[in-house]
């Protein structure tokens, strides 16, 4: 990738619900709290990006409600609506474009306040044919398990084990939502929600704000004894339609490769030490790391049962725990963005993978990951 940047430092609020504080000051306390982590003062962060979401947070323009609290104040500063893992690439091409050499990145949303994910997400469908229809992110979940299930013979156990793993990680993190010790029985035996998805494989509505800055090579150096640098990056989106979509393909095998090119990356399975993948509902977390590469073609079921995903595993994969264990909704991808770099700065505290040199994260947004980013992070 032509010239560097890196993440310098991370910081996230806890992420249950959070009534003793608005949106805006969850943006103060993770903005607030990154400054004075690397003793910087407001004016010199150079440009800022956030990411939230008009209907996620109920208002129009949604970001003139907080922006003066990320310390936005006469700055050259835009928005990624909903999708914060984009935010994060925006902001890492302003630094690259050696136009700005900090960028503060924030995500934030307060699911406390707000109608339900089914609500929220049958938004996403046209108003014509698909919203009428009551599809929604669980919804197209099921149809995509379903499909899964009958062409790899994934099982049920399986996508069960995936919650067992996550929410047991998750036990490490102290900003995690959801958390515990749990059996594949007692996640088999909780409410189904939309078969085959049952609630505990399913996703939170959590509150919560996320914050990282980004520098260029020069000042990166002089804010972190051992900064996260970005390696490569790829994007991209499937048909706005359902129907018109290989719910088994769709754009993150492309979007992988992508970042793969620019960091150099051909075996993925061997060169990735970590992984912090988004996975709403537990069975894609399997189906991700196939498209990933990380494993072949119709093995995701068998390669976690292989304990590879484990904490120490050869690739573990969610150690914070996930989306399973905390989603706030537009927040999530910048999550999975500041876990992974946390992971390669040697700072994820009780959940970090020992050794962590390079990290992926990777975050999907809309019905059945119509959209997929993918970073990747190198010490």
């Amino acid at each position: 990738m032509p010239g560097k940047v890196a993440i310098v430092g991370v910081e996230q609020t806890t992420h249950a619900e959070r009534l003793d504080k608005s949106v805006r000051e969850l943006v103060y306390e993770v903005t607030r709290g990154l400054l004075d982590k690397l003793g910087l003062r407001a004016d010199e962060v150079q440009t800022v990006i956030t990411s939230s979401s008009d209907y996620w947070q109920g208002i129009s323009c949604s970001n003139a409600y907080y922006f003066e609290a990320a310390a936005s104040n006469r700055k050259d500063a835009s928005k990624a609506e909903e999708d914060s893992a984009l935010g994060f690439i925006y902001a890492c091409m302003r630094v690259l474009s050696g136009h700005f050499h900090t960028a503060l990145v924030v995500g934030v949303t307060k699911g406390s306040e707000i109608p339900s994910l089914s609500t929220l997400t049958n938004l996403s469908g046209d108003p014509f044919y698909q919203r009428p229809l009551g599809v929604d992110d669980i919804s197209a979940a099921a149809l995509q398990a379903q499909l899964y299930m009958q062409r790899y013979g994934i099982t049920e156990e399986q996508m069960a084990q995936v919650a067992v793993k996550n929410l047991g990680n998750a036990l490490r993190n102290p900003f995690a939502h959801r958390k515990g010790k749990l059996t594949v029985d007692e996640v088999l035996q909780s409410r189904v929600l939309a078969y085959p998805l049952r609630e505990l494989e399913c996703c939170l509505a959590s509150d919560g704000a996320c914050a990282l800055l980004v520098a260029s090579e020069e000042r990166a150096r002089g804010l972190a004894a051992r900064p996260a640098w970005v390696q490569g990056m790829g994007w991209g989106t499937a048909h706005y339609y359902l129907g018109d979509r290989d719910l088994l393909g769709g754009a993150l095998r492309p979007a992988a490769e992508r970042a793969y090119r620019m960091a150099g990356i051909s075996s993925p399975s061997q060169q990735i030490d970590v992984a912090e993948l988004c996975e709403p509902f537990s069975y894609q977390e399997l189906l991700w790391c196939e498209q990933l590469g990380l494993c072949p073609e119709g093995e995701g079921g068998r390669f976690l049962e292989s304990g590879a995903t484990a904490m120490g595993g050869r690739l573990p994969i969610n150690p914070s725990g996930g989306v399973l264990s905390a989603n706030p909704y537009v927040a999530r991808g910048l999550i999975r963005i500041a876990e992974a770099a946390s992971q390669v700065m040697g700072q994820a505290g009780e959940h970090q993978v020992p050794g962590a040199k390079t990290a992926l994260a990777h975050n999907m947004h809309g019905w059945a990951g119509q959209l997929h980013s993918v970073v990747i992070l190198g010490s």
